[in-house]
């Protein structure tokens, strides 16, 4: 993972990346066929999804020198959701009921006790993979990744200046963190393709969700036009400008509550992941989007907003394959085969609520990835459905930054009493 790619250059790794995107949305238009038997197994989303994977694999480009993923997560996305979030129907969003959080608080659930009975399956079988004392006790080093699953990067940043863990082993921590959480992607973007088998066999009602694709489409037909050049500048300067505010606003708010309020400083603070600017930046996009939504700017779908958020979404998926080495995935097995048994076990919660509240597999999706993923991702499985749902990823991830420090404090204090048994 640290030899140089072939491409450092950020330019021709963005063309490599824009190349694949073409490639994979002109190929599954393809009707007869190969393609149309091959898209009928493989979705092309995951497939935007694998092949920046496959390119950084084969030492073409790597997430290590270039900046293509931070671009598109601190620019595009807040963009797309500004652009999405214009055709909002925030009482038909409501109206979608509390399954989604439900089975949001499910997923939570399902990682705070995955970590322990994942040290406890494992202890059996290899008890040095989970031993370990004082910083080298492998319990502080998952306690990152519960930090990382239920909340976001600022949340395991929590955890590892709680507990302290050994910084070089850290290392071998994130790559089980980034190596699972990108298979559990795959394998949620694979099942997107078969939504409507999944929804059957879990017996959902999905009314309220197609209500609202429905009124949605129908609103983008009653106001459709063909854009024109003044349509494309005015949907781009909306959506930058509100990009540009949510920095200012974001910095300005971190800023605030670092130098006004000492317990924000402290990383060992549930309350320090409040002053992550990529948790503003996300917050305030999202609130001037859905503000939009109730003004004239709501006319803009029908010159194709959403489509353009997608532009972006889709580029955004793409940089994120792009950090997935499917050669690291046999680096470390035993410590790999612990973060694969808990994300079992929070994928297994997520489908035993689903099929007992006949939740539909968007509210297990997007309720999962709003976990495991937080806001980059969540709004991304969201906007595989319809763009329209987009904000439901949003605002589920939101909350699990809330939640992030307190769930994962949980978490690690029962993989410890685990480690301990074991």
């Amino acid at each position: 993972m640290t030899n140089q790619p072939l491409f450092t250059n950020d330019t021709i790794a963005f063309g490599l990346l824009m190349l694949m995107l073409a490639l994979v949305f002109y190929t599954s238009t393809i009707k007869t066929g190969f393609w149309a038997k091959f898209y009928s197994i493989i979705p092309a989303l995951l497939m935007c999804y694998l092949l920046p994977a496959v390119l950084n694999s084969l030492g073409l480009i790597s997430p290590n020198t270039s900046k293509i993923y931070n671009i598109s997560k601190d620019y595009l996305l807040p963009a797309a959701l500004v652009l999405m979030t214009l055709s909002l129907d925030l009482k038909s969003v409501f109206n979608l009921g509390p399954k989604a959080l439900i089975m949001f608080l499910t997923g939570t659930i399902g990682i705070i006790i995955g970590g322990p009975i994942s040290i406890l399956l494992i202890s059996i079988v290899s008890p040095e993979t989970v031993g370990g004392v004082g910083p080298d006790a492998v319990w502080r080093g998952l306690s990152t990744l519960a930090g990382s699953w239920i909340g976001g990067g600022a949340n395991q940043t929590a955890m590892y200046e709680i507990f302290k863990y050994n910084p070089e082993k850290y290392g071998a921590m994130i790559l089980v963190d980034i190596v699972v959480a990108q298979i559990w992607m795959a394998v949620l973007l694979f099942g997107i393709g078969r939504k409507d088998k999944i929804d059957k066999w879990l017996k959902a009602d999905n009314t309220a969700i197609e209500k609202l694709k429905q009124k949605v489409i129908n609103y983008e037909k009653s106001v459709s036009k063909i854009p024109n050049l003044t349509d494309y500048m005015i949907m781009f300067g909306i959506a930058f400008t509100v990009v540009a505010i949510a920095h200012f606003g974001s910095n300005k708010i971190s800023t605030f509550l670092t130098t006004n309020f000492e317990v924000f400083n402290d990383k060992s603070s549930a309350l320090a992941s409040f002053t992550s600017t990529f948790f503003w930046m996300i917050t305030i996009a999202t609130v001037i989007g859905i503000i939009l939504s109730f003004t004239r700017a709501k006319k803009y779908e029908g010159a194709g907003a959403s489509k353009l958020g997608s532009v972006f979404i889709y580029i955004l998926v793409a940089s994120i394959g792009m950090k997935m080495d499917l050669g690291s995935i046999f680096e470390n097995p035993g410590l790999l085969a612990v973060g694969l048994i808990w994300m079992a076990i929070h994928v297994l919660l997520l489908i035993v609520v689903a099929k007992i509240i006949k939740a539909p597999y968007f509210f297990l999706a997007v309720g999962s990835k709003a976990n495991v993923g937080g806001a980059a991702s969540a709004p991304i499985v969201a906007a595989a459905f319809h763009p329209s749902l987009a904000t439901v990823g949003v605002l589920l991830a939101v909350v699990g930054y809330a939640i992030g420090t307190f769930s994962a404090l949980l978490c690690a204090t029962l993989m410890e009493l685990a480690s301990v048994a074991g």
